[in-house]
């Protein structure tokens, strides 16, 4: 019994939503360096391409735990649940939202929808999609995947609260009240 076609569903709309997205954002005033942007892109690029379930690392092979219908379940309900997180977070970011480490013209601090609850909803959600992916799948190269994934955003998100400090004086206060990615845990 196959789970992964309604996760690969999640991925699709995921994708859509970004593409359609792209085109809203507000025009960048500041950026980062592509000297601060590499590593966490590289690692990104690894936890993708670990993810693909035609990559096959020795000796990765052999999965973890066999297929059954309470771990589809659960990898469905874990992608439902990142997806969700993800769309609700970009949409409220709304113009704010870049791919890199910015500052837009115009920036806002937003504080309402997912962000009310962890600073990076975003990261979240791609995390629980990802989870749910390797949990279907069952390979340790899956559960790689999240663990560097997880670094990349790490990097990232230093390096966004670093910006996002140095030009909200309020930020010091929303991080101290919100946690990071999951809410009163991390």
């Amino acid at each position: 019994m196959s789970f992964m076609p309604f996760i690969l569903a999640c991925w699709i709309v995921l994708v859509a939503v970004w593409a359609v997205g792209a085109f809203r954002t507000k025009p960048t005033n500041i950026q980062e360096t592509p000297r601060r942007r590499f590593w966490y892109r590289i690692l990104m690029m690894a936890a993708i391409l670990l993810l693909l379930p035609d990559v096959r690392l020795l000796p990765f092979l052999t999965p973890l735990h066999a297929p059954a219908p309470a771990i589809g379940l659960a990898a469905d309900i874990l992608a439902a649940l990142g997806l969700f997180v993800a769309v609700w977070a970009r949409v409220t970011l709304g113009g704010n939202w870049s791919g890199d480490v910015t500052f837009k013209h115009g920036h806002e601090l937003v504080q309402s929808g997912p962000y009310r609850f962890v600073r990076h909803p975003i990261y979240t959600g791609f995390l629980l999609l990802f989870l749910a992916t390797a949990l279907a799948e069952g390979r340790a190269t899956g559960y790689a995947a999240v663990f560097v994934l997880f670094i990349s955003f790490w990097i990232k998100w230093r390096q966004e609260e670093e910006i996002m400090a140095k030009h909200f004086p309020s930020y010091a206060a929303y991080k101290k009240r919100v946690r990071a990615l999951v809410p009163f845990i991390l």
